[in-house]
């Protein structure tokens, strides 16, 4: 279906209307592009599947990062304190006037890397439960970016009612790595220890090379200028990720599954984590990703950990409530070849929170 400038107005629309509370700037961003169909036209430079808002903001952020627009970059609480306040949105229509160029080419050949190890937090305690029942796990993160999500047992984790710090469990307070915190509900099964990765592989269609500068910078500019905590823990995980190097492969999250699987397979339980990445691909490559780890399931012990919105992914399968537009944590095993699947959590797409058992 041929998308239209009203279309995408419409898309600019609902993200100031569902993110503008929590994200001001982008949603007064968001606000003006759908008022001003010139704007909203742009994403018409991206792939189908990365007509995003929160593409068109990064593209706009990266050429920031590097000193473009300063008057624009008054606004961002991440390059001023304090930030300007006031009405953005003419500013930001003088920007791409001027930088209109350099935005469309990023839009045309980038595409959203956020790489959020906050979800880490979420994917922690399935994670040592999986190994608990199976002992040593090798962990393929397909969409892996940078890898940082691959790191998961070097980071320290708090978990509480609200989020606070001290609350009913956490691991490591070793100085120097990124602390995640997450706030809970439910029966959180907090483990007293992390799990031990027998080995780690991240598979993307365009992994991050963290020694290039630019494609580091990235990663930044992906991130929302109103959550500065997530730059805190991104400097965090790049550090790690550059003294302990872990290793993504180019390729394809189905035509690529199987290789990456057998590759990681020999030194323990295999884990395939996706976490909002297959929201890019469409219906039909996404039933094909599922295919493909149920025909690798049929011959192996294999388990999938998928955080994912079920609205935005319908050919995964899980249709116990298809038209929910949050993020849910779902654990798929496949155990001497039958498949069995289970509802872990609602969650914060970015870690934040986690309600066990909803």
């Amino acid at each position: 279906m041929t998308e239209s400038v009203e279309d995408l107005a419409r898309r600019f629309a609902d993200f100031a209307r569902d993110h503008g509370a929590g994200a001001p700037l982008y949603g007064q961003l968001a606000t003006y592009a759908a008022a001003h169909p010139e704007v909203s036209a742009m994403l018409l430079q991206a792939p189908p599947t990365q007509r995003l808002p929160v593409l068109m903001f990064a593209a706009v952020h990266d050429l920031l990062l590097v000193g473009a627009g300063p008057e624009l970059a008054r606004f961002y609480p991440n390059l001023t304190d304090p930030p300007a306040s006031g009405d953005v949105g003419p500013v930001f229509g003088r920007f791409l006037a001027e930088h209109g160029e350099q935005v469309a080419a990023t839009l045309a050949t980038r595409h959203t890397q956020t790489n959020e190890i906050g979800r880490c937090a979420v994917l922690l305690p399935a994670l040592a439960t999986v190994a608990d029942e199976v002992g040593e796990i090798a962990m393929l993160d397909v969409g892996a970016s940078a890898g940082l999500t691959l790191l998961l047992d070097r980071y320290a984790y708090r978990y509480s009612p609200g989020g606070d710090v001290g609350g009913v469990g956490g691991l490591g307070d070793e100085g120097g790595v990124p602390l995640l915190l997450c706030g809970t509900r439910g029966a959180v099964p907090v483990p007293r220890r992390r799990p031990r990765l027998s080995a780690r592989l991240g598979l993307d269609a365009q992994p991050v090379d963290l020694q290039d500068p630019a494609q580091a910078r990235w990663l930044a500019a992906c991130l929302w200028p109103d959550q500065p905590e997530r730059f805190a823990r991104l400097r965090g995980a790049l550090k790690l990720a550059r003294a302990q190097p872990v290793e993504v492969r180019a390729g394809d999250a189905v035509t690529d599954l199987a290789s990456c699987v057998d590759l990681i397979a020999v030194a323990g339980h295999p884990v395939v984590t996706t976490t909002w990445v297959l929201n890019y691909l469409s219906t039909e490559r996404q039933r094909a990703f599922v295919a493909e780890l149920d025909r690798l399931g049929a011959g192996r012990d294999l388990t999938w950990l998928s955080l994912e919105s079920p609205v935005l992914t319908p050919g995964l399968g899980f249709l116990e409530r298809a038209d929910e537009d949050g993020s849910v944590l779902h654990q798929v095993s496949w155990r001497s070849g039958r498949r069995q699947t289970e509802r872990l959590a609602v969650c914060h797409p970015h870690g934040a929170w986690m309600h066990w058992g909803a």
